[in-house]
């Protein structure tokens, strides 16, 4: 596509954009010397960084070598959600002759693709990302940028100071296991199956996290045959082990083999097949979606330049999220998002980004404080968490007391009919709330009271006294306050 034209002169300059931005040269010739803030990685924390300094009046350079905006937008978040939603609907219309009459549900792929395509991604390309940056003052350049020494960045061989700060948003990219044959075939990650334009006969699924486990459940009611692999011993393993019996009861109903506890042997492709040797046996199918596990995006950032381990997962930081070396801030250098290590959500990355942007702007606020980090898995039902989960906190030593319920026993649950698996279970230690796990038909919302309650510390006795509203599924957080042990 032809690119949009350049911003009026007052504006600051624009770069190329769109996903082949990464193999074209980007004009670096006309970046300055100086800016205030360099903000390496555009993607959620990112993005937020650059465009609320830039209107607060800083100068900004914003880089990255690849889609402006991140895997969110493009590749997670919004285009997985457009198709979990669509899955949504198929599953709800099936669920009509259990309640309601009848009902014949012909599933289609292609509106999905199309709508994922034009609406979420306008078709992989940045433009809109770019310009709203532009237009609130960044300069944003397509590039593979380094750090140089502190204070400095090299933007594709133009040397950049920072006069106020550095800040490290570079993410994550998806990786495969070390399984014999894996890489010599045409397997799909998160990047790939968003582009999809129909669901194929039989899928493969290694992983079963959250990207997983939703991306799962979509294709087997989109009418693909689907097998969900998981090493562990159960499916969702960072939840609590309650989650795994649910979901995996769930998947299993709609048709789905679910398969933990496997080993890997080898992977071939051949004739347009796939092939994964299991030992006991060798599992064919047309395609093969790999879900586990990322990386983050650290190494040739030039981590060494300011006496950094270049080769490190993640980056030390402290609370308010200055780059610590040795100990000790490294002067001007901040880092949000997943390379910071405290979750892998556009949630996290945008209150870190909260925290960065009033130090750069001299601004008081709270530092990080990450006791009540939500995470939802938009499987169906929802899988909401927030804190720590039963096994995290014993093994912290502390004295745990749980309560757990089940959602189809509450009076909600037998109102809804299909549809009611779900439980909640809380956490709590000294009498307070440190975890809660909310599954169900709406668990992420449920999660909004749990998470509140766990990051403001409320006693469980404020908790028990609360009026719940009736029939709900928030509900049944009374109940399981009951059962606390």
């Amino acid at each position: 596509m032809t690119p949009p034209p350049p911003p009026p002169a007052e504006k600051f300059p624009r770069a190329v954009s769109g996903e082949a931005a990464a193999d074209r040269s980007s004009v670096t010739d006309d970046l300055a010397d100086e800016y205030d803030v360099v903000v390496v990685g555009l993607g959620p924390g990112g993005e937020f960084t650059a465009n609320k300094l830039a209107l607060a009046g800083l100068e900004v350079l914003a880089i990255d070598k690849h889609l402006a905006g991140g895997e969110c937008p493009f590749y997670g978040c919004v285009p997985s959600k457009m198709m979990i939603r669509a899955a949504e609907a198929l599953a709800e219309a099936r669920l009509v002759r259990e309640v309601a009459g009848d009902s014949t549900v012909t599933p289609d792929f292609g509106p999905v693709a199309e709508r994922i395509r034009t609406e979420a991604t306008h078709d992989w390309d940045d433009t809109v990302v770019v310009d709203r940056l532009c237009e609130n003052g960044a300069t944003v350049v397509h590039a593979h940028a380094r750090l140089a020494g502190e204070g400095v960045v090299d933007v594709g061989g133009h040397q950049v100071r920072a006069r106020s700060g550095i800040v490290l948003a570079t993410g994550t990219h998806p990786t495969a296991p070390p399984i014999d044959g894996l890489a010599d075939t045409p397997y799909w990650t998160n990047r790939e199956v968003v582009k999809v334009t129909e669901a194929p006969g039989s899928l493969a699924v290694i992983g079963s996290g959250a990207i997983g486990s939703e991306l799962a459940q979509v294709f087997q009611r989109f009418g693909s045959q689907v097998t969900l692999l998981e090493v562990a011993d159960r499916i969702l393993v960072a939840e609590e082990p309650e989650v795994s019996t649910v979901m995996t009861e769930v998947l299993t109903r709609e048709g789905m083999r679910v398969m933990p506890g496997v080993d890997i042997a080898s992977v071939a492709y051949d004739d347009g097949r796939f092939a994964l040797d299991l030992g006991e046996e060798t599992i064919h199918v047309e395609k093969l979606l790999v879900a586990a596990g990322r990386r983050t995006n650290l190494p040739d950032l030039g981590l060494e330049t300011v006496g950094l381990d270049g080769e490190v997962d993640a980056l030390d930081t402290d609370d308010c999220l200055h780059v610590l070396r040795d100990g000790e801030p490294v002067p001007g250098l901040f880092a949000v998002g997943d390379i910071v290590g405290k979750g892998p959500f556009t949630h996290t990355a945008k209150y870190q980004a909260g925290i960065v942007i009033r130090q750069l702007r001299g601004k008081p606020g709270p530092p990080a404080d990450y006791r009540a980090v939500p995470r939802v898995t938009f499987t169906q039902p929802e899988v909401g968490a927030v804190g720590l989960t039963e096994e995290q906190a014993r093994e912290q030593g502390l004295d745990v007391k749980v309560g757990c319920v089940g959602l189809p026993e509450s009076s909600r649950g037998h109102m809804h009919g299909p549809g009611n698996d779900g439980l909640i279970k809380l956490v709590v230690v000294d009498d307070k709330l440190v975890g809660a796990t909310s599954v169900g038909p709406a668990g992420g919302e449920v999660l909004s009271m749990l998470t509140l309650a766990v990051h403001a510390r409320v006693p469980i006795g404020d908790l028990e006294s609360m009026i719940y509203a009736y029939p709900t599924w928030h509900g049944q957080v009374r109940v399981a306050l009951a059962r606390i042990e």
